[in-house]
């Protein structure tokens, strides 16, 4: 079963549990969702790794929401973005920990040859598509830095 057709489902299971935040963050996925199925050229269809990345960059619209909304004292405005957040991260793979990160990279360093903080580029655009779904990509450049600064 494809990624559009378990948000699909998931929606009428929260529709059922009258679950009014499931309800909403999988709606405004699915509105993406059919946006990126109708764009010219897609072929009414959306790949997995497609949809991944649209889950993605919502989690992260709504992390930097939630962050904003802190900073100007609307704690009850982030609790909706962050529990929104909470919902999609269900769909995402698992995350890597700092260390299986670092020790990654490590390795990625070594194949690469990178020597220095010049040799960044090269070192990231291996990793982020390695690492894609794995790990933010600000938390990747941020381990790079301090790798390759060594």
């Amino acid at each position: 079963m494809s990624l559009f057709d378990t948000v699909s489902g998931d929606i009428k299971a929260a529709m059922l549990a009258r679950d009014k935040v499931r309800l909403e963050a999988l709606r405004n996925v699915k509105k993406y969702f059919i946006e990126a199925k109708t764009a010219p050229g897609a072929n009414d269809t959306l790949a997995d790794d497609a949809a991944l990345k649209i889950i993605q960059k919502l989690v992260k619209q709504g992390k930097d929401s939630a962050e904003i909304y802190l900073g100007q004292n609307r704690s009850d405005l982030a609790d909706v973005e962050l529990a929104q957040v909470r919902v999609l991260e269900a769909y995402l793979p698992q995350q890597l920990t700092a260390d299986a990160l670092e020790a990654e990279l490590k390795k990625i360093i070594s194949e690469t040859g990178a020597a220095g903080p010049q040799d960044m580029g090269k070192v990231m655009g291996i990793a982020t598509k390695a690492l894609s779904g794995k790990a933010e990509g600000k938390t990747i450049s941020e381990t790079v830095k301090r790798l390759l600064a060594k």
